[in-house]
């Protein structure tokens, strides 16, 4: 397994990391992506870390806490041997301060997820979503509190915009306070806003990409094809994907470029769309699930090769789409404005 730095910070974590969405029975926003029990996940955590896989994905939300009671569970006493990232902001409750990034909110929020993980320290602490409620200095004084503590090893983000980013980043710096080292963002082949203003501010920054629904869903997952239904174990199908819509001829011309690259390196249409994720700039870590074994191993065979720069060229050109204002204006000066080239 190979490991990456994690932006402007000493942590390495591997490539490919797990998450545990699919741990436990879902609930409002989290619905239909899975049911795995304590003895599931704890056979795809024994593979997971026989593959060199030792960072674990999971949140307060993903089935109410239960995704971080059935991890721990299934963990045992490994905890030494990985690293966990979990994340706060969103809703654990009906009370006005049962959400969001507030100091209180977030105290309690570090405090119960450590109870339900069973551990004395968090290794990545996301903020799941930006607050506009509360002041980012109220966030990340709180934030460094906790790291200072000793319960948070390292913070991070997800779902911020540009701007959203670059403040919290410029607030830390002000105060000397910990800074957001990662990004988690939603990333793929149909999806490529990214790119566009949070790839460069992260190569800029040094601030590492960890991607989530890099398949989008399951339409990358080569089960969705031009012509065929949808099948009804698809998380797309069974109400659980995220995302907004994709034009259909371009889920389909990408899907049909994917195909004639799995038939090339005998790789699989889901490996290949990992691995071209994998050679983008910043990015870090690819989170992937899994309601199987079988699941499991055929995502964990994208990495350990790599497309040739031919083979990315022809990803890159089929999935590319027209950027809203600016970054279409700015594509007109690439003299000004060069393709990010960097890779973590």
């Amino acid at each position: 397994m190979e490991y990456r730095q994690l932006g402007a910070s000493g942590l390495y974590v591997p490539v490919l990391s797990f998450g545990t969405a699919t741990f436990g029975g879902g609930n409002e926003f989290f619905k239909a992506w899975g049911s795995t029990d304590v003895a599931e996940a704890r056979r795809l955590i024994d593979i997971c870390l026989e593959a060199g896989v030792n960072f674990f994905d999971t949140a307060n939300v993903y089935s109410n806490g239960m995704a971080e009671e059935i991890f721990a569970q299934a963990l045992g006493d490994r905890r030494q041997q990985v690293l966990i990232g979990t994340k706060a902001t969103f809703s654990m409750g009906e009370g006005p301060n049962d959400f969001g990034s507030s100091r209180l909110h977030l105290v309690k929020a570090c405090e119960d997820s450590l109870k339900r993980l069973g551990t004395d320290y968090i290794d990545v602490y996301y903020m799941h979503g930006f607050d506009s409620r509360t002041p980012v200095q109220e966030t990340l004084r709180a934030l460094d509190d906790l790291v200072q503590s000793g319960k948070v090893r390292y913070i991070a983000c997800s779902n911020f915009s540009g701007w959203h980013l670059m403040k919290s980043l410029s607030v830390s710096e002000k105060y000397g306070w910990s800074r957001y080292i990662g990004n988690q963002v939603y990333y793929s082949l149909i999806n490529r806003e990214y790119e566009w203003e949070l790839m460069p501010l992260g190569l800029d920054q040094g601030v590492g990409a960890i991607v989530w629904s890099p398949l989008a869903s399951g339409r990358l997952s080569g089960k969705v094809r031009r012509g065929q239904p949808i099948p009804e174990s698809s998380r797309l199908q069974q109400g659980g994907g995220q995302g907004p819509d994709v034009p259909d001829e371009l889920q389909f011309a990408i899907v049909d470029v994917l195909d004639e690259l799995a038939g090339e390196t005998g790789k699989t249409v889901a490996q290949v769309a990992l691995n071209w994720l994998l050679q983008r700039p910043t990015i870090t870590s690819v989170i992937f699930g899994a309601r199987n074994e079988e699941q499991l191993r055929q995502n964990l065979g994208s990495v350990g090769w790599n497309l040739t720069p031919e083979q990315v060229t022809r990803l890159d050109k089929v999935s590319d789409t027209p950027p809203v204002y600016p970054y279409w204006h700015q594509r007109q000066r690439p003299e000004l404005n060069p393709p990010p080239v960097q890779i973590f």
